[in-house]
């Protein structure tokens, strides 16, 4: 059919670049066996390219919309609309009308049509454009069929394909437009089809949903469609919708609305048999895909066709598995306060960390429980421990056990490995202890940053996998696990005995402010101190305010009045601190050290919202509100019967407690500051790379795994493709969000919080730390951007310990992920913040500058209407 027409018999997926996505996908679809797809044809980029030649000064006008902002609405608007009144306007030149006209000849000049456009960046796997242009139905005639591929082509420039392409980096040049020109077909009922349920994500539901007439009344939201459920040939759910309205080709060309009589209205579209065929059909076109589908379909005559397939691309993917059997998967992300999908050095790395084996998805890890779940000896410790820290994931793994035959139950026989934390910690209670871990741990830390300088090369590389076994052992020194386990087995102790005997909730939360050695809450409060060095010099605090993100501004310091002490003070935080950032459990993340203008926020509330020692203050303040309930919980006791007893162990608990629980945040501060020493020296040799033409950019190794870096340093070559690839499937995996659990089925359960007794309208959420604050909410998805006063509450998605020095100027704190014993929940309770974490999507629903009320006893949050004060208002943290 020549180079502007090409048939859709003879076209495939190979050829998105010809006929773009949709046209690929549908030469594709007819080429399965047993799929019927309409007739027609394509029209192909090389007619778009030789219509944008007759554009007077295209690329001014894209390079013009590509430096727009993707939020400035109106100068995309206007700019799109332009190039798309352009484009309508040109006349097609002859020999491309002929050759489209000559392939209309073959199906029918005068029969009726559907036009649809098909543009290059459609429909690939990691990017979804559905709906992003448009389709014309039932267009009868040559010349009206012309114009509407005018139509499509202009359709590449509508306003919400300007600003999708805008905010993900696609070039408005390097995307072209097809069109496909298919024979109509007018369908007694259309609808969709999905091969994995769209709200479980489980691989084995196929989804249909079915309405009278057209498919585009249901995809336009104009009817309600009946909805089926099918799973291994059964329909397992069903719901018939009332159906008043279809869409219907109307004589003239194009469609109408058409009402549907009383008497039709709650039939259903399809018969049962009829949607058991169409999911064995959806499971055909998956087959050859090789992923999940969303598929349009129409029933012509009691035969199914096809008019459209692509893959779904908001699924989480499931971990490799390496046989065919029933899997659950609990995020890894969830315990460690990051949900962010983490590069393929920083897996490895973790991987090469952590005790359990751990399976890949989507830039996250994931540990497999199946075993443990199924063995009766192990499954109450593991919903225990789990349970404790989130209850969500126990609950989503309850939902798991309560199905039948999901997972096998094994016979109880033998020992089986004990889940960590149920086991009592038997260890005295001796403050000698955790000072020797420490010393430990921070001498070992000394000897790798001396003996490393001297390795380069594959040298280095067996260095730090030697170094790692090295980490491993501190890290997993029993003794270090006992010392956490104590604390937080006191921590459980004191909460449930004192709610017994006392009806104190969460009484530990108060016992355990300002308690000794824990680095991430002194990390919080000694950047107070940074700010005390340098509020007394105006020029300073002047500079800061004014430098923006420059990560410069350390050396131009000293040029002003202050600025060497100001200097030092930020050096000396940084060499104690600066190898933590957000999401610092992925070593390629930039540290504070290598960007110290990430805390230049902080500094900067810290300079203007507090006085000269708040940082010694803050802690005293919080030791004696801890001294003084411990005074008052061992007087209450006494006064019960048995009570002297009662207090005496309580009292012990309490030393315990306060002894052991600062230690919990030092094993992570011990792995960062290793792989902070491992990455510098690691990216010294990456520059030797780069230098020696090897690899493009340092930050290439950060998309290598352990060995595959290894291989490159040894070899001096390296798969530029692979890394390429790596990269854009990082990108993709940064739209997924993480579930709590997976399974094997790929369904992401979420789990609830089964408690009825919440305020009307309240966000549901766990208490990790007691007391009731109201204030305004800001929501800081980027610590960076941080611009909090005195009485904020922080809301945001996860707080690991970067997030801690933002912790001194809150008065409450909301997390949508987080358990009790998780960073965010032990820095609020040393520093007395009302806080609740796993609040689902609180970022959304709760918005920026809205008042809030924080229950952190009893795990909920209000959002209050405008202008409403309370009697809480202003009252710190004291319970309501």
């Amino acid at each position: 059919m020549g180079s502007y027409v090409r048939g859709l018999q003879e076209t495939d997926q190979t050829q998105i670049a010809v006929v773009g996505g949709k046209g690929a996908h549908l030469g594709e679809l007819s080429r399965i066996e047993g799929i019927r797809v309409p007739a027609g044809f394509c029209v192909t980029t090389d007619a778009f390219r030789r219509i944008k030649e007759d554009v007077p000064s295209i690329d001014d006008r894209l390079d013009r919309l590509s430096r727009l902002n993707p939020d400035d609405r109106e100068a995309i608007r206007t700019r799109s609309a332009e190039i798309r009144r352009t484009i309508e306007g040109i006349v097609i030149p002859a020999d491309l009308a002929a050759a489209i006209t000559r392939a209309l000849a073959r199906f029918g000049a005068e029969a009726a049509y559907a036009v649809r456009s098909s543009a290059t960046a459609e429909d690939l796997p990691a990017a979804s454009f559905a709906g992003q242009q448009d389709t014309y139905l039932n267009v009868v005639g040559p010349a009206a069929i012309l114009q509407h591929i005018s139509r499509c082509w202009a359709s590449l420039f509508t306003e919400r394909a300007v600003t999708y392409r805008l905010r993900n980096g696609f070039d408005h040049r390097q995307v072209d437009m097809a069109v496909v020109v298919q024979q109509m077909v007018f369908p007694q009922a259309a609808g969709v089809l999905f091969t994995a349920d769209p709200v479980t994500s489980n691989r084995k539901v196929t989804f249909v949903e079915a309405s009278f007439g057209l498919g585009e009344a249901l995809v336009s939201g104009l009817v309600n469609a009946d909805v089926y459920k099918v799973r291994d040939g059964d329909i397992v759910a069903k719901a018939v919708a009332t159906k008043q309205r279809a869409i219907v080709a109307s004589p003239a060309g194009g469609t109408q609305e058409h009402s549907i009589g009383p008497a039709q209205q709650d039939e259903p579209a399809l018969t049962d048999a009829q949607v058991v065929r169409l999911a064995q059909l959806g499971r055909r076109i998956e087959a050859h895909f090789g992923c999940p589908q969303d598929i349009e379909w129409c029933l012509v005559d009691d035969g199914f066709q096809i008019v459209q397939s692509r893959p779904i691309t908001t699924l989480f993917p499931i971990p490799a598995a390496d046989d065919e059997e029933n899997h659950v998967y609990v995020s890894v992300g969830h315990g460690q306060m990051m949900t962010d999908p983490m590069k393929p050095l920083g897996i490895a790395f973790w991987q090469l960390t952590a005790l359990p084996p751990m399976h890949e998805a989507a830039g996250r890890l994931f540990v497999d429980v199946t075993e443990r779940l199924a063995s009766p000896a192990s499954r109450a410790g593991l919903l225990d421990v789990l349970g404790r820290g989130d209850p969500l994931i126990r609950d989503a793994l309850q939902t798991i056990l309560e199905r039948d035959g999901f997972i096998p139950s094994l016979p109880d026989e033998g020992p089986v490995e004990p889940v960590p934390g149920v086991a009592p910690a038997t260890i005295e209670t001796d403050p000698a202890l955790v000072t020797e871990l420490i010393k430990r741990s921070e001498a070992s830390i000394a000897a790798v940053k001396r003996d490393i300088r001297t390795k380069s090369g594959s040298a280095l590389l067996d260095f730090i996998l030697a170094d790692i076994q090295e980490l491993r052992r501190i890290l997993f020194d029993p003794q270090s696990h006992q010392v956490i386990m104590a604390a937080m087995q006191a921590t459980w102790w004191l909460n449930e005995q004192l709610q017994d005997w006392l009806g104190e909730k969460n009484a530990a939360d108060t016992l355990t402010q300002s308690v000794p050695h824990n680095v991430t809450s002194e990390m919080g409060l000694s950047l107070l101190d940074v700010a005390d060095v340098i509020r007394p010099h105006p020029e300073v605090v002047a500079f800061l305010h004014d430098v923006g993100d420059d990560e410069g501004f350390l050396d131009e310091l000293t040029t002003f009045a202050g600025g060497q002490e100001a200097r030092d003070a930020i050096w000396a935080y940084l060499d104690r601190y600066g190898m933590r950032c957000v999401g610092e459990i992925d070593i390629t993340r930039p540290r504070w050290a290598e960007r110290p203008a990430t805390l230049l926020p902080v500094i900067r509330s810290n300079i203007e919202n507090f006085e000269l020692g708040a940082g010694k203050r803050r802690f005293e303040q919080g030791r004696q509100e801890a001294i003084k309930k411990e005074r008052e919980l061992l007087e209450r006791l006494r006064a019960l019967p048995d009570g002297d007893r009662k207090a005496e162990e309580t009292k012990r608990m309490i030393d315990r407690v306060r002894t052991f629980t600062g230690y919990r945040e030092y094993p992570k501060y011990g792995i960062v500051s290793r792989y902070f020493v491992y990455k510098q020296a690691l990216l010294d040799e990456a520059e030797r790379l780069v230098q020696a033409d090897v690899l493009r950019e340092k930050e290439d190794i950060f998309f290598l795994r352990f060995q595959e870096l290894h291989d490159v340093v040894r070899t001096n070559q390296v798969d530029h493709e692979l890394i390429r690839r790596r990269r854009d499937a990082f990108r993709s995996y940064e739209a997924l969000t993480p579930p709590r659990v997976l399974t094997s089925d790929g369904e992401a359960i979420a789990g609830t919080y089964r408690r009825d007794d919440m305020p009307t309208g309240a966000l549901v959420g766990l208490p990790v730390s007691a007391g009731t604050i109201e204030g305004r909410a800001r929501v800081v998805l980027d610590i960076a951007k941080a611009d909090l006063e005195p009485g904020d509450i922080l809301v945001t998605a996860y707080t690991d310990p970067s997030w801690s020095p933002l912790f001194v100027a809150v008065t409450g704190l909301v997390t949508e992920v987080g358990g009790l014993m998780t960073h965010g929940a032990v820095i609020a309770r040393e520093y007395g913040l009302p806080a609740v974490v796993g609040v689902e999507n609180a970022t959304q629903r709760i918005q920026d500058g809205q008042r809030i009320r924080v229950n952190g006893t009893d795990g909920y949050v209000e959002i209050l209407p405008r202008g409403r004060r309370s009697v809480l208002a202003g009252a710190g943290s004291a319970d309501a």
